[in-house]
């Protein structure tokens, strides 16, 4: 019996998805509830399982395809005779289509003065058809997977070199096991000695000067969702704060909590723990305007933008830690462990990210100093926290060296107010400062 590969509803607001990846192909045998596909949707990208045991006869929506909720995407039949049956009528039918003749160009019509004896015609042959090119055939133009990319990257491949890997895949595109054996060929990447180094060698520039390539996947989604945020009408305030105090207790604990908890002890946590209490002061920095309905809510469900890639070029996704305001410190801190693994391992589910009241990004922790992050539509903010570094700051009229960052919060003007966002940064700051949430 044939079994469609059906796109499921992936949330309530979700309507249709890309697909990014098959990760079978037709001909190949699945196991039910084997991972077959991958799909990218405004949420979440995931990999959905088959539905029946059997072989993939038909793929329906290719990859960089779009579907809809509910619609085929491919086709498992169960029977293996069957299978390949149908496998083999559709090889067949794919030859008689490019076979079929192309009309005749009609020639323009040519008055001649007079006619004149013609000797006999030769058959003038209809032009081929033109041969589908893909682009992975067009010079310069060859695709490569995001996940390949960011590989190369990592390993100081250049489109150049990367270009001359023979790919495995369809129409000859490189796969990352393509890659991955094209590594171990070379032994990895061979970084010259400081001392033996050729400073007068010249950069290799191979291959081509720029590259095209679709917006698609999880990058569409994060241009799509900031199109949507960029409508809103949004103020960012900042504030300076003396993390001296945060700064000495991680010193002078990390170890201790490695070992009782099995956790690092890094700094989000505490960042996270003091915004989740003054969200709670202030309920309106925590709400959300959709249409004309205000929804303040009681609960804080953070959002934690996470980077996704070896070094955060994979792309953005913003897991949600649900309620904040009720947990501890120990808790925060293996929460935020969890969902940073599970996003970095592509594991999240589309409940790993949906419902979150207010956004933390924590742009510090790469060495940015200073920023304006930008509010995750509909929600009323998003925090940043920057870069702590050592200054000189004076404190009862006397010069002291202290560890100092910046904390930035966007907002939506409709909803917070200047004077509620810089109460609410004031509280942060009492908060980090004292460290008033340990009492």
């Amino acid at each position: 019996m044939s079994v469609e590969i059906l796109m499921p509803e992936l949330g309530e607001s979700v309507h249709e998805g890309e697909v990014t990846r098959w990760l079978k192909k037709v001909g190949e045998k699945i196991k039910e509830d084997e991972p077959v596909v991958e799909i990218m949707t405004d949420k979440v990208n995931q990999e959905l399982q088959a539905p029946a045991s059997g072989i993939l006869v038909k793929i329906i929506i290719p990859e960089g395809g779009t579907v809809e909720v509910f619609a085929a995407m491919g086709v498992i039949e169960e029977d293996e005779a069957k299978a390949k049956e149908m496998i083999a009528a559709a090889q067949a039918e794919a030859p008689a289509e490019e076979a079929a003749p192309a009309p005749e160009p009609k020639a323009p019509k040519v008055e001649a003065p007079a006619p004149a004896p013609k000797a006999p015609e030769k058959p003038v042959p209809a032009p081929a058809p033109a041969p589908t090119v893909s682009a992975e055939q067009i010079p310069g133009k060859r695709f490569y997977t995001p996940i390949v990319r960011v590989m190369a990257k990592d390993h100081g491949i250049s489109l150049g070199e990367l270009g001359t890997i023979h790919g495995s895949g369809k129409d000859g595109r490189v796969t990352k096991k393509d890659l991955e054996a094209y590594l171990a060929s070379k032994g990895g990447r061979s970084i010259p000695g400081p001392l033996t180094a050729d400073f007068t060698q010249k950069t290799d520039a191979s291959g081509p000067e720029t590259e095209t390539v679709k917006l698609a996947g999880m990058r569409k989604m994060i241009a799509d969702h900031m199109q949507r945020s960029s409508e809103i009408p949004v103020v960012t305030t900042l504030i300076d704060v003396d993390v001296t105090n945060v700064v000495n207790f991680r010193k002078e604990n990390k170890e201790a909590f490695q070992h009782t908890h099995g956790l690092k002890l890094t700094f989000t946590p505490f960042f996270i723990k003091a915004a989740a209490e003054a969200l709670v002061e202030f309920p309106m920095v925590n709400s959300s305007l959709e249409g004309k309905e205000i929804t303040v809510n009681n609960r804080v469900h953070m959002g934690i933008a996470v980077s996704l890639g070896k070094d955060g070029s994979g792309g953005l996704i913003v897991p949600v830690m649900r309620n904040c305001e009720s947990k501890s410190f120990v808790d925060i801190a293996g929460d935020l462990a969890e969902i940073a693994t599970k996003a970095r391992n592509n594991t999240l589910d589309t409940s790993d990210v949906q419902g979150a009241t207010f956004t933390l990004t924590n742009p510090g922790s790469y060495g940015a100093a200073l920023g304006t992050p930008m509010i995750s539509a509909p929600q009323a903010g998003i925090l940043g926290t920057y870069g702590i570094k050592q200054q000189p700051v004076v404190i009862n009229g006397m010069i002291a060296i202290r560890s100092v960052m910046n904390l930035v919060l966007t907002y939506d003007h409709r909803l917070v107010d200047g004077a509620t966002a810089g109460k609410f940064l004031q509280a942060m700051k009492r908060k980090l400062e004292d460290l008033s949430f340990f009492e």
